[in-house]
């Protein structure tokens, strides 16, 4: 399928407009998508990396209507680096996740850590932004990174899951920042709501979303079982377990796959299910 265009907006339903930033690599599939939320005022929810041609776009679709805020789901710089310039010539002030406390010492294999994202308003669970006619609702979905929130818009049931859950592929989660008890937690949250769509962060719109989320469920669970049954029969390095589990993917995803695994690992260590010494595991 061909790649959709960048820097043309599409519009969702009669409050969501989506803008694709021009960023397609292997680990942001065709690239970040930014949604416009509102009307006569308007949320920009996830601006993307800091692109002059992605800005000039956003400009083009917000064509002088007030921004009542930029809100980012977290904190990856294929995200949140718009949001500064957007508050600089909007004067919207930059809600949504805290920011980052940890740095994260392992490889970086999907988006690394924007180091200059500085809210102005941090959302926490329940909070909500709202202009004319909409209201987004925070709600905390840490595992991709601790501090991810989805945005729920309240008139319309849609949620804006960032990339908790996307509409390609599985999240990455990569300790020490992401937390595979955190991000299960979370999807067992979602599994919880009637949302009636998700907009992600990346990828095509999910128009069954609970059926997804059971889905990815299911595929983490299997994942640890794979794992387990891995170390049962004395694969115990990390590197070793991807090359086993991961038949046929790229090998460019490799790193990400470790630090899954990694996860995974650290996920069934605290339930008292695994040991490891070193880099091995057991």
């Amino acid at each position: 399928m061909d790649a959709p265009p960048t820097g043309i907006p599409i519009q969702l339903e009669p409050l969501v407009t989506r803008v694709l930033a021009p960023n397609a690599s292997a680990y942001t599939y065709t690239g970040t998508q930014t949604h416009i939320v509102g009307t006569t005022d308007l949320a920009i929810i996830d601006p993307g990396p800091a692109d002059d041609e992605h800005h000039a776009a956003l400009l083009a679709v917000i064509a002088g209507r007030p921004v009542t805020a930029v809100v980012i789901t977290h904190h990856h710089r294929d995200h949140s680096p718009g949001a500064a310039r957007l508050k600089a010539e909007t004067g919207a002030p930059i809600i949504g996740a805290a920011p980052f406390a940890l740095q994260d010492d392992g490889p970086r294999s999907d988006a690394s850590f924007d180091h200059d994202y500085a809210p102005d308003r941090v959302l926490a669970e329940g909070d909500t932004v709202a202009g004319n006619g909409w209201t987004l609702e925070a709600i905390a979905t840490p595992g991709h990174t601790s501090n991810h929130l989805a945005l729920a818009l309240l008139e319309t049931k849609a949620l804006f899951s960032g990339d908790h859950v996307m509409g390609w592929a599985t999240s990455v989660v990569s300790p020490p920042d992401g937390d595979m008890t955190h991000y299960m937690a979370s999807l067992d949250k979602l599994i919880e709501r009637d949302d009636r769509v998700y907009y992600p962060g990346h990828g095509d719109l999910i128009e069954k979303p609970q059926r997804l989320v059971r889905g990815l469920l299911g595929h983490r669970k299997q994942r640890e079982g794979q794992i387990r049954r891995l170390l049962a029969a004395g694969t115990g390095a990390i590197p070793a377990m991807v090359e086993k589990m991961y038949v046929g993917v790229d090998p460019r995803l490799y790193p990400a796959a470790e630090r899954s695994v990694l996860a995974h690992l650290i996920d069934l260590e605290r339930r008292g299910l695994v040991t490891h010494v070193g880099d091995h595991w057991q």
